[in-house]
């Protein structure tokens, strides 16, 4: 086989393993709606992703400066919150539309494993009435995820570990 034929087919091979053909591969630079341009939109899937999780982080943000800030049942901001109301108020901020109660919260995500877990994901307790409270993810540490919440009442917004395993992750991050 020719070496152009061969460096041809370890291409189409290689374009097809990331999912893409050679025709997407050809066509002009498409625009995002964010206004990234990218081959196929390639890049700007990749510029988006980054955006998104640019917006997460920033949300993780937010809500870390609440600390301090009191629990009140059915609270969203900006001085006072509950578990769901903390992170509507903080993913908002960052331009994100989520949902007011956690159980809706928890709906609204993409499900994901708890190894999988990066910054800024969600985290969603659970009993046998369902989904019941909801944290932002920071990070693990010996063995523990690390969260930011507000707990209840008498209590003020801080970081903690989870007090239970019974809790799965959720993200708003693209896949």
């Amino acid at each position: 086989m020719p070496a152009t034929s061969r460096t041809a087919r370890a291409c189409a091979l290689a374009l097809a393993g990331l999912g893409l053909s050679a025709t997407t591969m050809t066509a002009p630079p498409a625009t995002a709606a964010d206004g990234a341009t990218g081959t196929a939109g390639v890049t700007s899937k990749a510029t988006a992703a980054r955006k998104v999780s640019a917006r997460v982080l920033s949300a993780r943000d937010t809500a870390l400066r609440q600390r301090g800030d009191a629990y009140a049942y059915g609270a969203a901001g900006p001085d006072r919150f509950d578990c769901s109301g903390l992170i509507q108020y903080s993913y908002r901020r960052a331009g994100f539309s989520v949902p007011r109660t956690s159980g809706a919260q928890a709906g609204f995500t993409r499900r994901i494993a708890k190894s999988d877990m990066r910054a800024g994901d969600l985290m969603f307790f659970y009993g046998s009435g369902g989904v019941y409270h909801a944290a932002i993810f920071l990070r693990w540490s010996r063995g523990h995820a690390v969260m930011v919440h507000s707990p209840g009442s008498g209590q003020r917004v801080r970081v903690a570990v989870p007090w239970t395993s019974s809790w799965f992750g959720g993200t708003l991050r693209r896949a």
